[in-house]
């Protein structure tokens, strides 16, 4: 941001308020284009950030503000488009996983076959969602132990899975959550404040999620997809051309408040 600052030659509290604009005109602009989505099968998981201060810090972090600690990005992918039907930034309690599964039912319009990891907290947020309108199962993951030296970090390295089937009739042959998570990678490498070990964290909440906003619609419906040669929402057919960030422009115009009329001109004396 202080970069930008610089090459555009404008206070950086110019640059957070355009970005606060931007965010919440992709929440809008996703909020009313990602709907009726026909899929056949959605794959679900979440992705750790942290806001201000990692969570065994918040407690000894000088003025942390509401929302620091622990971020969680849930997301929820169809498996054939890519497209990003649902997301939503939060904990990762059971509240969390209600909310996205609340909203991604909204979105489809036909019966879907969804996996998701083993977090006991999808379990009463689908039924809740779906009922038993779905073919849902999850993939169980096995860890081992974590690689390398003690006080690193490391990712434990994965020796197995298991699928249960939990919902419906799912084919078991594509329970799966490597789409969701390969999107998990291209979010992590496309947002710099999801980069570890940097100092280039969200420092307000509220920030992360205009950023997630802004980079799911640039994912979404601008960028175009290397396999698919299209946009994932053309994929999906919920939009029939590419988007530019003409669109997401013409929504913040859209969305300014009117200047109101000006006063009388007083020359000072």
């Amino acid at each position: 941001m202080r970069s930008i600052s610089r090459v555009a030659d404008v206070s950086i509290n110019t640059v957070a308020k355009l970005l606060a604009e931007a965010g919440e005109a992709c929440i809008a602009l996703h909020d009313e284009t990602i709907r009726n989505v026909k899929a056949s099968r959605i794959q679900c998981d979440e992705i750790w950030s942290f806001t201000y201060a990692k969570q065994k810090n918040v407690g000894a972090a000088k003025a942390a503000p509401e929302g620091a600690g622990d971020t969680w990005t849930w997301t929820a992918l169809d498996s054939d488009s890519k497209l990003i039907v649902s997301w939503f930034v939060g904990d990762r309690s059971g509240q969390s996983a209600i909310i996205l599964m609340d909203d991604l039912r909204a979105r489809l319009s036909n019966r879907v076959q969804l996996t998701t990891d083993g977090h006991r907290a999808y379990l009463e947020a689908v039924e809740g969602a779906f009922g038993g309108d779905v073919d849902y199962a999850q993939l169980i993951k096995i860890y081992g132990p974590a690689i390398g030296a003690p006080g690193r970090y490391s990712p434990a390295e994965c020796i197995g899975a298991q699928k249960n089937r939990v919902e419906g009739n799912p084919d078991m042959a594509h329970v799966s959550t490597s789409h969701v998570e390969r999107q998990n990678l291209t979010m992590r490498m496309s947002m710099r404040r999801f980069t570890r070990l940097t100092n280039a964290f969200s420092k307000k909440v509220q920030a992360h999620i205009h950023m997630v906003a802004l980079y799911t619609v640039f994912y979404n419906l601008i960028r175009m997809h290397k396999t698919l040669r299209m946009s994932p929402a053309m994929a999906a057919g919920v939009v029939s051309e590419l988007w530019t960030f003409d669109n997401v422009i013409a929504r913040i115009d859209a969305d300014a408040p009117k200047p109101g009329p000006r006063g009388p001109y007083k020359k000072r004396a």
